[in-house]
């Protein structure tokens, strides 16, 4: 069985239907597992949760999916965060609010778990630290687990701390170590291409961001899980990104979320 990882997909058609293209050219739709975020920010929600839909998909809820349908402030929001969030709850239909609404904070299919965020906080914490990923891990029931919100493809492995090693600051110098009793991690970023394989050692992954990657590569980002291979690889894929940035500019979207599109910030 091979199943496409997705997140952050943000209401962006173009390059949800690219990764969902290269999916299939990877026989990679066994299954679709989506990390919260479907809206927000892009300009086709509804026809993003549509096709999303029209898989074998499970899903697990996001922030701006909760803020679209007032079951989370945007309080916190930056300004232009908070005008997509609002454009957003104007286009959605009575349905498509009802679905949002039912997706779980966190999912558990077998050996993985699914969250948007840590499972400190699965809605709104960033897994960006050692001390945010040594708090998820120590939630995490399954050797596996999988999140996104961040928009860079992460891994996070769990090791054994050395005899006598002592505890280091929290920080987020990707490749630093934290230990905390017998228990440290290690954090990398992922690359296109990268496999992973799924051994011994607890993993977190984040598959990077469908439709508003943050590593400076603009192309959309996912990831595929081979059941029986025991890997997860990421994929960076091209996708049209003026045209779904001439659907913001129309739809009266921020620009600063309309210029980010072409850098990968």
């Amino acid at each position: 069985m091979r199943i496409a990882v997705v997140a952050d997909v943000h209401a962006n058609l173009a390059a949800l239907e690219a990764v969902l293209r290269h999916a299939e050219g990877q026989r990679a739709l066994d299954g679709l597992w989506c990390l919260g975020d479907l809206v927000g920010y892009g300009p086709d929600p509804g026809a993003c949760i549509a096709l999303l839909r029209r898989y074998p998909l499970v899903g697990a809820a996001g922030n701006h999916d909760w803020a679209a349908i007032g079951r989370l402030s945007t309080e916190e929001f930056n300004p232009d965060a908070a005008a997509a969030a609002l454009w957003t709850a104007q286009q959605l239909t009575l349905e498509e609010r009802g679905y949002l609404d039912g997706l779980p904070e966190v999912v558990e299919e077998g050996d993985f778990t699914l969250a948007h965020g840590t499972l400190r906080w699965p809605i709104w914490e960033y897994l960006v630290s050692q001390e945010s990923a040594m708090a998820h891990l120590e939630r995490q029931g399954t050797h596996f687990g999988l999140v996104g919100h961040t928009h860079v493809a992460m891994l996070v492995v769990e090791e054994e701390a050395p005899p006598g090693g002592h505890v280091y600051e929290p920080s987020r110098l990707v490749g630093a170590e934290l230990s905390k009793g017998r228990a440290t991690c290690r954090l990398s970023p992922l690359h296109d291409g990268q496999t992973v394989s799924l051994g011994d050692r607890r993993l977190v992954i984040n598959p990077g961001g469908v439709g508003q990657p943050r590593d400076g590569d603009p192309r959309a980002s996912y990831a595929v899980l081979d059941a029986d291979a025991r890997t997860i690889t990421i994929h960076r894929v091209e996708y049209d990104i003026a045209a779904t940035q001439k659907k913001m500019a129309r739809a009266g979207l921020p620009a600063w979320l309309i210029y980010r599109l072409g850098y990968g910030r």
